[in-house]
């Protein structure tokens, strides 16, 4: 497999509702986070989720891991990085770094593999035009711009 080395920053304002009795950030959320970031990255590369169903493919996750190493409360602003290191064949690997704005230690890390199947959800290869909005962005870091406060 290539080495395809990109990363993108989205971000994040925790509201209310995705907080515990805790005052902090819901675990499960963190998946939501993922997913709002995931899909970040493929718009940036010209590569939307939205155009590869309508081509006739899905990208059901097959496995997910979080690990949570401190809390993120209320009105945090969180930047997630998501990460793509190799190229996918028939799955591909999103690592993602959750961090508070301005900060470096991570508040949560994790990662979701994801099978590309068609229409009868048979597994198949990336498709071309995927592989080739991945390999025009190989290399970049694209970070979004900061939320208004």
């Amino acid at each position: 497999m290539g080495r395809i080395d990109l990363s993108h920053r989205h971000r994040v304002r925790v509201i209310y509702a995705h907080t515990d009795r805790m005052n902090t950030v819901y675990y499960s959320r963190y998946f939501e986070y993922f997913e709002a970031a995931r899909s970040a990255l493929l718009r940036r590369i010209e590569a939307p989720y939205a155009e590869l169903e309508k081509a006739g493919y899905m990208l059901p996750v097959v496995e997910s891991h979080c690990r949570y190493h401190r809390a993120a409360t209320f009105e945090d602003t969180l930047v997630i990085e998501t990460r793509i290191d190799e190229e996918p064949k028939a799955k591909i690997r999103l690592d993602y770094s959750v961090l508070k704005e301005g900060e470096e230690a991570p508040v949560a890390t994790g990662y979701t593999i994801h099978s590309f199947v068609d229409a009868s959800f048979r597994p198949v290869r990336a498709p071309a035009p995927f592989m080739e909005a991945l390999r025009r962005h190989a290399g970049q870091h694209y970070d979004e711009e900061p939320l208004p406060l």
